[in-house]
C-alpha cells in the first residue's frame, strides 16, 4: 500500500468511526475520538458531558485506538477502504485497532448515583460487556484495590469501614480519656482537622511533632488525639473515608509490584467532576494512570464550588502543566439554557481571573430576558416570587418547574411563610424546612414550655438540651412519678427534693425549673423578641453551638438567631406582641407537609445543593452585598472568585426563565440591615436583563414604619428602633390601596365578598400595596384567613352577589 493509499485508509477509517457518533456536535466528537495520551475536557454547564463520557468509553471498546492512530493493521488493502466507505457489515471489524477490554477501563465519578447512571447507559449501548467496566466513586474504587492488598500495609483484607458517626464516637471517647473538653475540642472540628492533615498526607506522628515544635497547645492536643485515633483504628482493623484513599495512595507509592499490577490493568482512566478533587484524589489519579498516561479528566473550573470540603481548583487549572502533551477540548455548546441566560452567566464569570476561559453558546433562541427584581424587604421579595409562581402555574406551568435558590439555609424562612400563605406546595432539597430543623424545634419547645409548663412532650425534648447532666433514666423516673401522682413533669421537677428516686439529680432538676420560672416572669413584662434574647442567654443554647466551631454548628447557630426574625416579623405584621399569638401562628408552619422527591412542588435549596440540576424557571434570591457574595468573601480575592463561580452555577441551572432578586432591607438573625445590590447583578449586561422594582441606593433616614437607620463606613445600615409599627399605626384602619385601571384585580376592595376557585367563599379583610402588586388578606369561611397576591388571586376569584 503506497503513501497515498495509506493516507486514504486512515481518513476513511476515521470517517467511518465518526459516523457512529453522528449524534454529537463537532467538539463532542473530537473528545470522543481522542483516545491516546492525557486529555482535558472543559465541559461547560449543560454541554452534554455525560453523553461524551459514555460515547468515549463505547468508542474504546468498539474501535480501540483506531480513531486516534495512524497505524495500519497488517494485511489491510484497498478493498477494506471500499467496505468501510460502503458501511458494509464487516466494516466495524475492519475499523478496529486494539479494542479495549471493558475491565481495563476505569471511570470515576463523585456519587454512586452518577456511577450507576453511567453503567446503565453503557449497558443499553453495549450490552452485558458494560458490566465489567470499573465505573465507581473514588472510595468504592479504593476499597476494591485495598481488599486485594491491604495486608501489605498491615490491615486485614476484611478491614472494616467507619462512617462519620463511628469516627465521631471514637473521637469523643479519646477526648474524654485525654481529659480534653468537648467545648474546646468539638469532636467534629477535631475530625475535620484530622481529615485536612490526611489530605496533606501528614501522618499523625509528623503532625504531632510539628505541633510540639511550634509550641501550639491546641494543635498539640489535636496531634495527641490524631495519634491515638489512628492507633485504635489500626488495632480495630478499621479505616475511615479519608483512610480509604490515603492508604491506597500509600500502598501504590510504597509497593512497586502492587502499583505495576494496577497500572497495567487500567489502560484508560477517566475522571468526572475533576474540579472537585482534593490533593489525595489527585495523587491517586496520577498513580493509577502512570504507565499508559491515558488519563482523561472532565470538569469545569468555572463550577469549582467545594473549597470548604477540601476541593482544590488548582488540580484542573494545572492539569496541562502536570501532563505534558495534554490536549484540551472545550465543550461550549449549551443544550440547557436560552441565549439571554447564557449571556448573563458568561458575563459574570468573565470577571474571574483564575480560570481557563470559555464562552457558552446555544443554537436555541435568546428567550426571555432575566428579571432583576429589587424589593423593599425580604417579605416583599418572597411575595413577589410567590406571585410569579402562581401566575405561571395558572398559565399552565407545573409547580415542579420552579426552583428557588439561596446562599444560606436561613434565607428560606420568609420564603416558606410566603409559600404557606399562598397555598404553594414546596419541598426543600439538601436541607430541612426551617421550622422542622432540630434547633428550631428545640427553641420553639422552650417557648412552649414557658407559655405552658405542663406541656410534657416539649419539656422532655429540652430538659437536657444543651446538656445539663440530666440523664434519660432520670427523665423516665420523673415521667413515672408524674403519672403516679397525676402531676405534670414540671410540677415534679419543681419538687424534686421530695422524691427519693430522683434525689441525686434533684439540684439539677430544680435549677432547670428555676430557669423556666424566671423566663416565665420575664415574659409577663417583655415582648416575645426580648424574651427570646433572654432565653438564648439563660439556656446557653446558642453559646453551645458557637463553641463547637464546625460548619454544621455554625449553620445551626445562624438558624437559631434567624428565628428572632420570625418573631419580629410576626409582631410587625399583626401588631400582636403576645407569646401565645406567635406560637399559635407558627403552628401553621410546623405542620408537616411531606412531599416525595417526584412530587409536583416548588423546589427550594442552597446553590451548593443545586449543582448538577436544572429547572425551567429559577429564582436566585438574596443577591446583595454581604449576603451573596457573603460578608467574609468581600476583600478576599480567592474567596470572591469562588462566590462568583457559585453565582455562575446558580445562573446556569435555569433553562427558560431566570429571576435574580434582592431587597433594600433584609432581616437576618434578628437584625435589619440595608445592603447594596450584589455586584453580580451589576455584572449582568443590560441587553440580557430587565430591571424591575426599586434599584435606587437607599438614603432614606426613616422607613414606612417609622424606623430610623444609621449607615456605617462600609455602607451597611442598621435599624435603631426595636419595633416596626407604633401602636397608633396598628390601630389605624387599613385603607384599600389605590389601583390604576390597568392593574389586574383593581376592581376588588376591602369588604368585598368573593369566591375563590380553590379556597371557596370569603371576605377581603385587608389590602396592602407591595411593589407593582398588592398583598390581600381574605377571611375564608372554611379555611380561615389567607394572604394572597392580588395579581395572581384575581385570576381565580370573582365577586359574590351576597
Amino acid at each position: 500500500m503506497d503513501k497515498t493509499t495509506e493516507k486514504l485508509y486512515i481518513e476513511t477509517r476515521k470517517k467511518y468511526i465518526e459516523g457512529n457518533f453522528s449524534n454529537l456536535n463537532e467538539r463532542q466528537r473530537e473528545a470522543v475520538l481522542a483516545t491516546e495520551g492525557p486529555l482535558l475536557i472543559l465541559a461547560g454547564a449543560g454541554s452534554g458531558k455525560t453523553t461524551v463520557l459514555i460515547s468515549r468509553i463505547a468508542n474504546l471498546i468498539r474501535f480501540g485506538c483506531a480513531s486516534d492512530s495512524d497505524e495500519i493493521p497488517e494485511g489491510a488493502d484497498e478493498e477494506d477502504i471500499e467496505l468501510m466507505r460502503e458501511d458494509a457489515p464487516q466494516a466495524e471489524g475492519l475499523a478496529m485497532l486494539r479494542p479495549v477490554e471493558p475491565w481495563r477501563i476505569l471511570a470515576i465519578t463523585f456519587t454512586n448515583k452518577a456511577a450507576g447512571e453511567l453503567k446503565d447507559r453503557l449497558a443499553s449501548m453495549l450490552g452485558e460487556s458494560a458490566e465489567d467496566i470499573w465505573a465507581s466513586t473514588f472510595h468504592s474504587c479504593c476499597v476494591r484495590i485495598l481488599r486485594r492488598d491491604a495486608g501489605r500495609i498491615g490491615f486485614p483484607d476484611n478491614f472494616t469501614i467507619y462512617d462519620t458517626a463511628d469516627s465521631l464516637t471514637l473521637i469523643k471517647q479519646i477526648l474524654k480519656e485525654l481529659d480534653l473538653s468537648e467545648k474546646t475540642f468539638a469532636p467534629r472540628a477535631v475530625l475535620a482537622e484530622i481529615s485536612r492533615a490526611k489530605d496533606r498526607q501528614t501522618g499523625s506522628a509528623e503532625y504531632l511533632a510539628e505541633a510540639r515544635a511550634s509550641k501550639d497547645l491546641w494543635h498539640t492536643s489535636i496531634g495527641e488525639v490524631y495519634t491515638e485515633y489512628m492507633k485504635r483504628m489500626f488495632d480495630a482493623g478499621a479505616m475511615d473515608f479519608d483512610d480509604l484513599i490515603a492508604f491506597t495512595v500509600k500502598l501504590l507509592k510504597e509497593h512497586e509490584d502492587v502499583r505495576n499490577y494496577w497500572q497495567n490493568r487500567f489502560r484508560y482512566v477517566m475522571i468526572d467532576e475533576y474540579q472537585d478533587t482534593n490533593n489525595l484524589q489527585f495523587e491517586f489519579a496520577s498513580l493509577i494512570s502512570g504507565k499508559y498516561n491515558n488519563i482523561c479528566v472532565v470538569g469545569d473550573d468555572d463550577q469549582s464550588i467545594y473549597k470548604f470540603r477540601g476541593a482544590t481548583i488548582e488540580n484542573i487549572l494545572s492539569f496541562e502543566d502536570q501532563h505534558p502533551g495534554c490536549r484540551t477540548i472545550r465543550l461550549e455548546q449549551n443544550y440547557r439554557s436560552t441565549g439571554h441566560i447564557l449571556g448573563a452567566a458568561n458575563a459574570v464569570i468573565r470577571n474571574n481571573t483564575g480560570r481557563k476561559g470559555k464562552e457558552l453558546w446555544t443554537r436555541e433562541s435568546d428567550g426571555d430576558k432575566l428579571i432583576l427584581y429589587s424589593a423593599y424587604n425580604q417579605e416583599e421579595e418572597a411575595q413577589f416570587i410567590a406571585g410569579q409562581i402562581l401566575n405561571q402555574v395558572s398559565s399552565g406551568g407545573a409547580w415542579r418547574d420552579h426552583a428557588v435558590l439561596y446562599r444560606m439555609n436561613a434565607q428560606s424562612n420568609s420564603l416558606e411563610r410566603a409559600f404557606k400563605r399562598n397555598g404553594i406546595p414546596y419541598r426543600i432539597i439538601g436541607g430541612t424546612r426551617f421550622f422542622d430543623r432540630a434547633e428550631i424545634k428545640d427553641m420553639l419547645a422552650y417557648l412552649n414550655v414557658i407559655q405552658t409548663p405542663c406541656d410534657d412532650l416539649r419539656l422532655t425534648r429540652i430538659i437536657n438540651v444543651p446538656a445539663r447532666g440530666i440523664g434519660a433514666k432520670t427523665v423516665e423516673t420523673v415521667q413515672e412519678i408524674g403519672r403516679r401522682e397525676g402531676r405534670s413533669m414540671f410540677d415534679v421537677i419543681e419538687r424534686a427534693d421530695r422524691y427519693p428516686e430522683i434525689q441525686r439529680s434533684a439540684t439539677k432538676l430544680r435549677l432547670f425549673a428555676v430557669m423556666i420560672d424566671e423566663l416565665r416572669d420575664f415574659s409577663k413584662d417583655h415582648t416575645p423578641d426580648l424574651l427570646y434574647d433572654e432565653l438564648i442567654e439563660k439556656t446557653g443554647y446558642l453559646r453551645s453551638l458557637e463553641e463547637k466551631k464546625t460548619v454544621e454548628d455554625e449553620a445551626r447557630a445562624e438558624n437559631v438567631k434567624e428565628l428572632k426574625s420570625s418573631i419580629i416579623g410576626y409582631m410587625q405584621e399583626t401588631g400582636d406582641e403576645s407569646l401565645a399569638g406567635f406560637l399559635a401562628d407558627v403552628a401553621l408552619y410546623t405542620d408537616m407537609d411531606n412531599y416525595d422527591s417526584d412530587a409536583n412542588s416548588v423546589v427550594m435549596m442552597t446553590i451548593h445543593s443545586a449543582k448538577g440540576l436544572e429547572f425551567p424557571v429559577v429564582f436566585l434570591t438574596g443577591a446583595e452585598e454581604g449576603i451573596f457574595p457573603g460578608i467574609r468573601s468581600i476583600g478576599e480575592a480567592e474567596e470572591m472568585e469562588e462566590e462568583r463561580r457559585l453565582c455562575y452555577v446558580a445562573l446556569t441551572r435555569a433553562k427558560k426563565k431566570l429571576y435574580v432578586t434582592c431587597a433594600r432591607q433584609r432581616m437576618l438573625f434578628g437584625h435589619t440591615t440595608s445592603n447594596r445590590p450584589s455586584r453580580f447583578i451589576d455584572e449582568i449586561p443590560e441587553e440580557n436583563a430587565e430591571r424591575v422594582g426599586n434599584f435606587k441606593s437607599s438614603s432614606d433616614e426613616e422607613d414606612s414604619y417609622g424606623n430610623t437607620y444609621t449607615t456605617d463606613d462600609s455602607g451597611y445600615r442598621t435599624r435603631n428602633t426595636r419595633y416596626a409599627r407604633s401602636r397608633a399605626m396598628r390601630e389605624r384602619p387599613v385603607a384599600a390601596p389605590s389601583a390604576s385601571a390597568e392593574t389586574p384585580g383593581s376592581d376588588f376592595k376591602v369588604g368585598d365578598a368573593v369566591r375563590h376557585r380553590a379556597f371557596g367563599d370569603g371576605i377581603i379583610s385587608s389590602m396592602r400595596p407591595m411593589g407593582n402588586d398588592c398583598l390581600i388578606e381574605i377571611e375564608f369561611e372554611k379555611i380561615g384567613p389567607k394572604k394572597l397576591m392580588l395579581r395572581a388571586a384575581s385570576q381565580h376569584m370573582e365577586h359574590r352577589d351576597d
